[in-house]
This record gives structure tokens, sequence and C-alpha cells, in this order.
């Protein structure tokens, strides 16, 4: 059997391949968190005057732990912006008390980590980095996406364009020219290079600590996490990561 036409056929249709890989790229995480900090940059690039508002974007500093990365940093006179994209659709469930958030799709339901939480640990890093008050540092979540709350949202939850108005909500200096200027030295001699290299190995470090039963660093001063029993209260019998540093440190982990 002569196969020629069928192969020539499809030779005539090699353009859908590319495409068919372009559409695949686009519905990756990935590509849809770089288009939600590509939106998110573009509107504080109209909306926030850069002599004002200092923009740091893709920061990824060392902690006791490993990394962590914050999407975007605005230092100005009137505090320092820690600014976290979320580029989701659907409905969005959730409060601040609560590790998971939910988002809904149709019938279809997915659960994603608590972004306030996400942040909080963005914010300490910071503190720990700079020698600023603890009340100038201020954590925003922005959903980029085309999704809708459900659930009532703190101010510093915000859609679209939204976090920019949070932002201008503080009109009252808590730091001067100087130290605005300090601040931004400070997170750029902190800050590891942006490059692929450190992007792929803090994905690597977020896999790890996803994996209940890995060892762990304790976030806070950086002794080995062992894995303890509860022996009374209501946990009685479950387990959990505490820090080996104990009772000098007392942070503990749940085991997920």
């Amino acid at each position: 059997m002569d196969y020629s036409p069928i192969i020539n056929e499809m030779f005539k249709l090699w353009w859908v391949i590319p495409i068919l890989l372009v559409i695949a790229v686009f519905k990756t995480p990935w590509f849809k968190g770089l288009l939600g900090e590509a939106l998110v940059k573009f509107a504080a690039r109209l909306r926030l005057p850069v002599e004002t508002y200092h923009p740091i974007h893709n920061v990824t500093l060392p902690t006791p732990d490993g990394t962590t990365q914050i999407d975007h940093i605005f230092v100005s006179r009137f505090g320092i912006f820690v600014v976290e994209t979320k580029n989701m659709k659907g409905w969005i469930f959730g409060d601040e008390s609560q590790a998971q958030w939910t988002q809904k799709i149709f019938k279809k339901s997915f659960k994603f980590q608590n972004p306030l939480r996400q942040n909080y640990k963005h914010v300490k890093a910071l503190e720990v980095a700079l020698d600023v008050p603890s009340e100038a540092i201020h954590s925003i979540v922005v959903f980029a996406g085309e999704s809708t709350f459900k659930s009532p949202m703190p101010a510093n939850v915000t859609r679209g364009g939204g976090y920019i108005t949070y932002i201008k909500s503080f009109s009252e200096p808590v730091l001067s020219e100087s130290q605005v200027q300090r601040v931004v030295s400070k997170i750029k001699a902190a800050r590891l290079e942006p490059t692929r290299e450190t992007h792929r190995q803090h994905v690597q470090q977020l896999k790890m600590r996803a994996d209940s039963l890995a060892e762990r660093k304790c976030p806070k001063c950086g002794s080995s996490m062992v894995l303890r029993t509860a022996k009374r209260g209501g946990s009685a019998g479950n387990q959990f990561w505490g820090c080996s540093a104990y009772p000098k440190c007392r942070v503990v982990q749940n085991v997920t």
C-alpha cells in the first residue's frame, strides 16, 4: 500500500504542531504566573510613580530553611508593600484564618494555599533583611485573573488594580527618603541573582517542603526539625514537626 499521499497531507499540516505547543504552554501554571506578574507590573508602571514607589520585582531571598520568592516589592516613604500575585479564574472562597482556600470553576473545586499565609513568610524574610519597624511592611495579595470573590476579603486582598488603591491609601510617611534608598539598596544586596538556576533551586526546595517526611530546617533558627508525636491534649497521638533546639526555639509545623 502506498502511504505517500497520507504522509504528504500530514506534512501540509506541519504548522498545526507549533500552534498546539503554544496553546499547551499558555495553559501551564508557569505561564499563568508570569502573565499575572506582568499585568501587575504594567498597572504599577501606569499608576505608581517610580520616583515615589520604587519597584523591585522577582526577589528571591535566602531563609534559614532555603529561600523565599517575592513577586513584587514597592518601597516608598509611606511603607514597604509586599505583593503576592495569583492569576486565577472562577469563584474564590476563603478567609484569613483558613490554611487553604478554594477555587471553584463550574462544578470542579481546587484547593490552594492561603496566599496571606504564603505572603507572611515573604514579609518575615524582609523583616530579617531590613532594619525597619515591622509596621512599615504591608502584605498585599492581588488576583490578576478573571476571578470573583465569594467570601468577604480583607482590604489587602484585591482584584486587578485594586492593590494600587490599597497602596495609595497609606498617606502618612513612615520612612525618610534616606531610609527608602537604604532599604532599596539592602534588598538588592540581599537578593539572589534572578536567574533560571535560582528559580530552579527554589522550586526544588518547595517540592522538598511539600514532602511531609522529607528532612527540613526550622524556618526561624535553621536547626533541624524533628518528627515528634503529641502525648496529651486533643492532638494526642498525632505527629508534628518540632524544632530540635526546643525549648530555646518552640517552632512547630503540621505533618501535611
